[in-house]
């Protein structure tokens, strides 16, 4: 990768007193602290409508990082608040002289980040105040992050994309999807590529489906504003599921390169084969859960009951879908997508199904399975054929699995202290390009028009189960059914 030398930073983060630094910024930032990777010189400015002083804040962070160590003193010193109202340019007046002292203090080169932790709608009055007070100006390099949503729709997306363009170049700007953060989701290009056993097998000859799950079991919660306007189709499937099927399916890139891994993605998102309406119909699935008993014994309400949602509401909490990727590699395998709330089990993974041998004499056997554990579980899990013990001839199944969070003492890294560090040394490979955002739109516009036209009705499934029969029937049809969700086994 070609990354800036200059690794020192000064974090200005907005919404710094909102959920996601609370639940995941802070402790991010602490862990690489504790590390010492490449963050030896930084701090962080704070920004948020309160009237914070920087020690309420300093306690905030504290409380955050749930940690007594010694070293979290030095930490907290790093961190100073700024009171901003972001609509008004004269507060970033103020703010770049705090940022200018700071920047002195702790010799951080003139480099800054911008860290929006914020509402899309903000994207906008945000980076022109950002640009017309001069705090872009800076002597260093400069880098914006931003949280998804990235617009609503395609046409949305555009209109915040100039507004952000228009102060920060797009190789300035770090499109957070915090799945190319998780480890085995990193993992893939590795496995395929640095493993001839796989690569060599990687295509429509020897593949017969690909699945990919990413399930939860907790219901909409405190996003139900959020998520009542924006539904499993975009807070999902937009961003982290064709993600995980552009990795799956890419070509090997030509070098280890940022622009060379993008383009290879970008490649297979462009090969998705459009859907029709009569396709949404077929082979896209929208649902909404009911009240059920999760796995726990706990009884859980529906979701038009959860609080904050429309009594009518017709958002979809779960989807699943089958696409296809029309290139030479891929023609005719089936990728089957399936994401959604208040699920049976909280798992994310990726089966990749390979297809039987001709003329096999050994009939009764199971087709070989690899199994990418992404989340909670992270490893690898192969399934093949061996011979049972004894005089017989008959076949078992058996496993060989690689726990990759039960082999690393010190745990992996969070996905967000992965990508945090990616931004401080200037590496954007695992960020979303524009173009990523834009086709992957297209592709989700498509879905919600035909939904919007009144193809595909809105089922139900009861919570605490996988989905409605539906999505079952959708691999029935090409003789295909999902496998069950399984753990790494921990040797």
């Amino acid at each position: 990768m070609n990354l800036e030398n200059s690794k020192e930073s000064t974090i200005i983060l907005f919404g710094a007193t909102g959920d996601l630094a609370v639940r995941k910024l802070y402790p991010a930032l602490y862990q690489l602290y504790k590390k010492q990777n490449d963050v030896e010189r930084f701090a962080v400015i704070g920004l948020g409508r309160r009237k914070y002083d920087h020690d309420t804040y300093r306690n905030m962070v504290k409380n955050s990082v749930k940690t007594d160590d010694a070293s979290i003193d030095d930490f907290l010193s790093r961190f100073f608040f700024y009171s901003l109202d972001v609509d008004n340019i004269e507060g970033y007046v103020g703010l770049g002289a705090l940022a200018d002292k700071v920047d002195t203090d702790f010799n951080l080169s003139g480099n800054r980040i911008f860290y929006l932790a914020l509402a899309p709608n903000f994207f906008g009055t945000v980076t022109n105040n950002l640009k017309d007070s001069g705090l872009t100006n800076t002597k260093g390099w400069k880098r914006l992050v931003i949280e998804k949503p990235f617009g609503h729709n395609l046409s949305s997306a555009k209109v915040l994309n100039e507004q952000i363009r228009s102060a920060f170049a797009e190789e300035e700007i770090y499109r957070i999807d915090h799945y190319l953060g998780k480890e085995m989701v990193q993992n893939i290009q590795v496995i395929r590529f640095a493993n001839p056993l796989f690569e060599s097998i990687w295509n429509n000859r020897y593949i017969s489906n690909i699945q990919i799950t990413s399930s939860e079991t907790l219901g909409v919660g405190e996003r139900a504003g959020y998520y009542d306007r924006s539904g499993a189709l975009m807070d999902m499937v937009q961003n982290h599921m064709l993600q995980m099927v552009a990795l799956t399916a890419m070509e090997p890139p030509s070098r280890l390169e940022t622009e060379d891994i993008r383009d290879e993605k970008v490649k297979v998102l462009r090969s998705i084969r459009p859907v029709t309406s009569e396709s949404v119909k077929d082979d896209i699935i929208r649902a909404q859960y009911t009240s059920g008993v999760l796995a726990d014994g706990q009884t859980v309400r529906s979701y038009l009951d959860e609080e904050n949602i429309d009594s009518q509401s017709q958002t979809e909490t779960f989807v699943g879908a089958k696409l296809y990727i029309d290139n030479f590699r891929w023609a005719g395998v089936p990728f089957y997508i399936r994401t959604g709330k208040r699920m049976g089990v909280k798992s994310t993974q990726i089966v990749i199904q390979f297809k039987d041998a001709p003329l096999n004499p050994y009939l009764d056997q199971q087709p070989n399975l690899l199994v990418i554990h992404v989340q909670p579980d992270e490893g690898l899990s192969l399934k093949l054929n061996a011979k049972k013990i004894g005089e017989s001839q008959e076949t078992m199944p058996i496993h060989l699995d690689f726990c990759h969070n039960c082999t690393n003492d010190l745990g992996t890294s969070d996905a967000y202290e992965r990508l945090i560090h990616d931004c401080i040394r200037g590496d954007s490979t695992n960020f979303t390009r524009w173009d990523e955002v834009a086709l992957s739109w297209t592709y989700v516009d498509s879905i919600a028009q035909a939904w919007k036209d009144g193809y595909g009705p809105l089922e139900y499934y009861e919570s605490g189960t996988m989905g409605p029969k539906s999505v079952d029937d959708l691999l029935a049809k090409n003789g295909f059914h999902w496998w069950p969700i399984t753990n790494v086994e921990h040797n």
